[in-house]
């Protein structure tokens, strides 16, 4: 049986936008996204949205769930209050089960090891070095990277995010992928015409 359940991490100042093309065309193509917090207490995203998590952090198990997807937030780089989810990102990978970082959830992931040795991006180098981490000869330059089961992007990459995601997935063929990527990322209107197809 295929799992359709996308695990969204929330927390307070978590970057609300950052996902939202992720989960609306996953939610769209038969998935359903579920969001996990610290504890199921309601948190607050940066742009002032309270959301209620529909469960805890330790109720996560990857063998739930076909992604766990990790926003960027400003608690990333005010402390170890969000390790937990990195930790839970490790727990994910080691059971095969695909985790997507973008802008500070990668400085998260880097602190955890978890980019030493896999390709990846960010918003710059730099940020990622000033974790301390061991990875930096493994960094791209690129608006998106995915490395085995590991997706990440840099901060201004929600659509190049989602289409790694879509593509790890399996959600679009090659076809679908290309146009859809074009018309959102790009606004080509001609490849409406693919999708709608």
């Amino acid at each position: 049986m295929t799992r359709k359940t996308v695990h969204l991490a929330v927390y307070d100042t978590f970057a609300d936008w950052e996902t939202g093309h992720t989960t609306a065309h996953l939610t769209q193509n038969g998935y359903t996204v579920r969001t996990v917090g610290l504890t199921t207490a309601p948190v607050t995203t940066m742009g002032g949205m309270r959301v209620q998590p529909d469960l805890a952090l330790d109720e996560l198990r990857p063998e739930d769930s076909a992604l766990l997807v990790l926003t960027g937030a400003s608690l990333w780089d005010t402390g170890d209050e969000l390790a937990p989810f990195a930790r839970a990102a490790r727990t994910f990978l080691d059971a095969e089960v695909p985790v997507a970082a973008i802008c500070g959830a990668t400085a998260g992931l880097a602190r955890e090891g978890l980019l030493d040795d896999r390709a990846h991006t960010s918003a710059v180098s730099f940020y990622l070095a000033g974790t301390g981490y061991a990875g930096g000869a493994r960094y791209v330059e690129a608006d998106a990277v995915t490395d085995g089961r590991l997706v990440t992007a840099g901060p201004t990459e929600p659509v190049a995010l989602a289409r790694e995601v879509f593509g790890l997935l399996g959600v679009y063929d090659a076809k679908k992928l290309d146009a859809w990527y074009r018309l959102f990322h790009d606004s080509d209107a001609s490849a409406y015409e693919v999708l709608a197809g």
